[in-house]
């Protein structure tokens, strides 16, 4: 704990803030103290434990994803107040762990649509590597009932889920780009030069352009 609070950085906690993460740490450095820590789960849960931002980021970097039981995971989705810690625990542990269908199915559904963003964050993760069983019709039919009011959180990833229904799924492709054309969720996203909107239309239409061109 000594070590993060020296490597804090007012100009990096300024800039993590505006994006709701508290902490100060540059990514860079907390990843080299992982690195040089190596695995120890015992020490992850440790650090976990002590609720600060950087420590639980850190924790997830030297953690064994599958050493977590299924309510642990759950209980650490519903602790993981910053953005950033979410995701790290969502993409870096969740995805690996043995648990995750059973979390994705269980998340999707949550009223609380920041627990709800993991399910569906893990749902455009089985669409593009694992989509035997899931019914993308249906993942359609809720994404235009239900993208377009959802809260911020909630909202991005039910796009992401669109734009690679889009991207994975040709014969699906047309739906998705008109479900986006309509909701126009994310159009007008400040995106800066070289990078793709996450605007789903234009997000397939890249993807799409570059395989072809690959």
């Amino acid at each position: 704990m000594a070590e993060l609070a020296g490597l804090e950085d007012p100009k990096t906690r300024a800039a993590n803030e505006k994006r709701g993460d508290d902490h100060g740490v540059n990514l860079g450095k907390l990843r080299a103290v992982a690195k040089r820590l190596k695995t120890q789960q015992d020490l992850a849960r440790d650090l976990w434990a002590t609720d600060d931002t950087a420590a639980r980021l850190l924790a997830l970097l030297i953690c064994r994803p599958k050493a977590f039981g299924r309510d642990e995971l759950d209980t650490m989705l519903r602790e993981a107040r910053a953005p950033k810690v979410h995701d790290w625990l969502v993409n870096y542990v969740v995805k690996k762990s043995p648990h995750a269908e059973e979390l994705r199915l269980a998340w999707s559904g949550d009223p609380d649509p920041v627990v709800a963003s993991a399910g569906w964050a893990l749902t455009a993760e089985r669409v593009v590597k694992k989509p035997e069983g899931i019914d993308l019709e249906g993942l359609l039919d809720v994404v235009e009932a239900e993208m377009k009011d959802a809260p911020d959180r909630l909202q991005w990833a039910m796009n992401t889920c669109l734009a690679q229904v889009g991207i994975e799924h040709p014969e699906h492709r047309a739906r998705a780009v008109d479900i986006g054309e309509r909701l126009e969720v994310l159009k007008d996203y400040p995106t800066p030069p070289n990078c793709t909107s996450p605007f789903a239309p234009a997000w397939i239409a890249e993807m799409v352009r570059r395989r072809q061109d690959a």
